[in-house]
């Protein structure tokens, strides 16, 4: 039986890359990237000339079977993901899962990610902390993250693209209060790395006055216990949002009435309408 290697690559600094994952590389049969002209480069510097196939979102369903075939030969296959640690945001869970199911051998190397770099250089605290992901750009998803951030008892790290970065930092101080402490981690290892921290409000300003550049990591502090937002029974505000719009109130207007009622946001109430049947 052969060994699938979860190999963490540099997400910026090459110099991250440990000894152990350089030799596992050169060692294995084969090579799985997210994107084969970026880890094909990675290899070249590294003078490693291995075979390289592709494994991203739209074809690991159809490539996992041909992956456990070779397992089962006996071959030694690696898994990376364009930067840091594989599977965190990436491809790779279908793979990983059918690999356990047929007992085959998972061998995690650890190393770099942006997750911990950007979470131990927040000044926030590390204790307890929940990754959430990419932030959703719109709808449902993204009310229910926002309302999750605001309702957290720990640390919540996100990644966001830069040119959304002020819009996700103005809605966050809205849902979790100006006051809210957060970081931004811009550029993570590479020549123009920045930690920029403060109040949700003020980081949301200066955004605005000066979009970012290059990959961002958002970290968000705990809500204080008096902070958090109210528990509410969701059946009977998705009943008291049916009888609005039932009396011909406008969506605008009932999330507002749904909000004032229930002490809870404008977004957590929008969420809720849209919950409804037509």
């Amino acid at each position: 039986m052969g060994i699938l290697y979860l190999v963490s690559t540099p997400i910026g600094n090459l110099e991250d890359l440990t000894p152990r994952a350089r030799r596992i590389l050169a060692e294995v049969d084969l090579v799985l990237a997210e994107d084969t002209r970026r880890t094909g480069l990675m290899l070249h510097h590294l003078g490693i000339r291995v075979p390289l196939r592709s494994l991203h979102r739209h074809n690991e369903e159809s490539r996992v079977q041909g992956v456990l075939d070779r397992l089962s030969a006996g071959e030694s296959i690696a898994l990376v993901s364009d930067a840091g640690t594989p599977l965190v945001s990436d491809p790779g869970e279908r793979l990983v899962a059918r690999a356990i199911q047929e007992e085959h051998t998972i061998a995690p190397l650890p190393g770099p990610s942006a997750v911990l770099a950007a979470l131990v250089g927040s000044g926030l605290p590390t204790l307890s902390f929940a990754f959430l992901g990419f932030v959703p750009r719109k709808g449902k998803d993204r009310a229910a993250l926002l309302e999750r951030v605001a309702g957290a008892r720990e640390t919540v790290v996100v990644f966001e693209s830069p040119e959304r970065t002020a819009a996700l930092l103005a809605a966050l101080a809205q849902e979790c209060g100006p006051g809210r402490r957060a970081s931004v981690a811009r550029e993570l290892t590479k020549v123009h790395e920045e930690f920029r921290r403060g109040t949700l409000e003020e980081l949301a300003a200066y955004y605005a006055e000066h979009p970012p550049r290059g990959e961002v990591t958002v970290v968000v502090g705990a809500a204080e216990a008096d902070a958090l937002p109210p528990v509410i029974d969701d059946e009977a505000a998705l009943a008291l949002g049916r009888a609005l719009l039932d009396q011909g109130v406008s969506p605008s207007r009932a999330a507002r009435e749904l909000a004032e009622r229930l002490g809870i946001s404008r977004n957590r109430a929008y969420a809720l309408l849209q919950e409804l049947p037509e």
